[in-house]
């Protein structure tokens, strides 16, 4: 070593004053993440009455799990003989129930036979632009829908919303004009 280096005082690092917030933060995040530890390690246990309601959602959910799957995949078969018979009522109710296409989700229209998910998000965006179906022609306008997926249809859905002014039924030909003639009409020859 020579003389230079010993003299040459080594420098300490500062921090500087972004770096000093930043560790006052961690410090701040630290010491409340630990009071809030010790404040839930003194409220007393949850109830009998909030297990059994845990209980109660848990089962509901197991139940939804082991319905059918669209399409004929079947999930695995439930351990439990009263969650099976408890299913068979919802299923036989659920076929039965008509599902309101003026107010029905995505996935309430999906499970319609012959409505995928494709075609059930273009009867939910044609319902929001153009307003509620309100009777069985109504829901013809959507493309996708022909005379042989509107008779599958018409014994499983209703309509609660106002009527929409329609001058075709599902499967007639249309009666506008197509948009190529009229533009035609409109340019000078």
């Amino acid at each position: 070593m020579s003389a230079t280096e010993l003299r040459r005082p080594t420098l300490q690092r500062v921090p500087t004053a972004n770096e000093k917030k930043a560790l006052w933060f961690l410090a701040i995040v630290a010491v409340s993440g630990s009071g809030v530890r010790l404040w839930r390690a003194t409220l007393p246990d949850a109830g009998a009455t909030d297990s059994a309601a845990l209980a109660r959602q848990i089962g509901r959910v197991d139940s939804v799990r082991a319905l059918p799957r669209k399409r004929g995949a079947m999930r695995a078969p439930a351990s439990d003989d009263t969650l099976r018979t408890a299913t068979e009522p919802a299923r036989q109710s659920r076929e039965s129930v008509l599902v309101d296409l003026d107010q029905a989700s995505v996935d309430q229209i999906e499970a319609l036979p012959g409505v995928g998910p494709s075609l059930a998000k273009r009867i939910l965006a044609n319902r929001d632009s153009n307003g509620a179906f309100g009777e069985f022609d109504g829901l013809c306008a959507v493309k996708g829908i022909g005379p042989a997926l509107a008779a599958k249809l018409r014994p499983l859905v209703t309509f609660t919303g106002a009527r929409r002014p329609l001058s075709a039924a599902c499967g007639a030909p249309s009666k506008s004009t197509p948009k190529t003639r009229r533009l035609r009409a409109r340019q000078p020859r």
